[in-house]
């Protein structure tokens, strides 16, 4: 059996491939160059990408030899995952393999809203002392609201009881009785208005679909506290960003930190910008050394069971 990996993967799992007796042909930027992806896939079992890679019809029938789709991560929006369905090609993810990792670069975020040592310590390097700039705030007793309520923002909740900040989240499809409320101790609210009204600081955990996509624009971003920031670690586009840049430019919010956008990477001249009080990475949000290992060698490991016709947990 042949796999193709078309973007970035750790080697734990080229070797995890090899060792299920795979031959793998690894080129981390054949993404760029479609025409030539197109050419080689009739030649492959299994097609292995991340966010970038467009899986979609023509690319499955062009890969008439594909039984199965990997994506190293957990969103699925750059894979046509009905027609794949339609085709009998399992989709495999990385379930829930970098969750505690956005989790912490979420925690990271709201510290440093807080406390922004870095910009106190370019102060002091510059000759500056300004102890009142950077006086900072606690998250002790601070509100942190989640929309989207699944794995990731369990994780966002049990380390933010840590500090002890309240925990409240939004999310139409969960219950009582799902862990992340049972357990976890999330105060579901009953509308995302009253979490706007409520947060601190709010934090995005949504796939970005058609009932999501724009979920936070302008008359949402007029409900938020004026002190209050937008994490956005989900998927670009669950954000206005036109309506985000001019919120942050009119100081009606006090800051935001985004690890993902409508286009990737940013265009120059995009307004958001031009906003001191913006954070912008590159989505890395769930790239950390351990995530992609875990991320890696799960993904080569569940695309074997799959061509063997073993049960996998890890497919669409």
């Amino acid at each position: 059996m042949k796999a193709l990996i078309t973007e970035l993967i750790w080697s734990e799992g080229i070797e995890e491939l090899k060792d299920q007796g795979f031959e793998v042909h690894y080129d981390e930027n054949l993404w760029t160059d479609r025409e030539r992806l197109l050419q080689v896939i009739p030649e492959y079992d299994a097609v292995i990408v991340r966010n970038q890679t467009i899986v979609n019809e023509e690319l499955m029938e062009a890969g008439s030899r594909l039984k199965a789709i990997g994506r190293l991560g957990v969103g699925l929006d750059n894979i046509d995952v009905k027609r794949a369905k339609e085709k009998g090609i399992p989709v495999v993810f990385a379930r829930h393999a970098n969750a505690t990792s956005v989790a912490e670069y979420v925690l990271t975020a709201i510290l440093s809203a807080s406390r922004p040592l870095h910009l106190a310590s370019v102060d002091v390097r510059n000759g500056g002392w300004n102890r009142k700039k950077y006086t900072g705030g606690e998250l002790y007793q601070k509100t942190i609201g989640l929309i989207g309520l699944g794995e990731i923002s369990h994780r966002v909740a049990k380390r933010a009881h840590a500090f002890g900040m309240t925990i409240i989240g939004y999310d139409p499809f969960i219950t009582e009785y799902d862990h992340v409320v049972a357990e976890t101790g999330v105060h579901v609210k009953e509308t995302l208005e009253e979490l706007l009204l409520e947060s601190d600081f709010i934090s995005l955990h949504v796939p970005l679909t058609p009932s999501t996509e724009h979920l936070l624009s302008t008359p949402e971003l007029n409900r938020m506290k004026p002190s209050s920031y937008v994490i956005n670690t989900s998927r670009g586009g669950i954000i206005d960003e036109q309506a985000l840049a001019a919120a942050l430019q009119n100081q009606q919010i006090a800051g935001a930190y985004l690890d993902v956008l409508e286009q990737e990477p940013i265009l120059d001249s995009h307004p958001l910008l031009l906003c001191e009080n913006v954070t912008l990475t590159p989505h890395v949000a769930g790239l950390t050394e351990e995530s992609q290992v875990r991320t890696s060698f799960l993904v080569a490991k569940e695309i074997g069971k799959v061509l063997k016709g073993e049960r996998s947990l890890c497919t669409v």
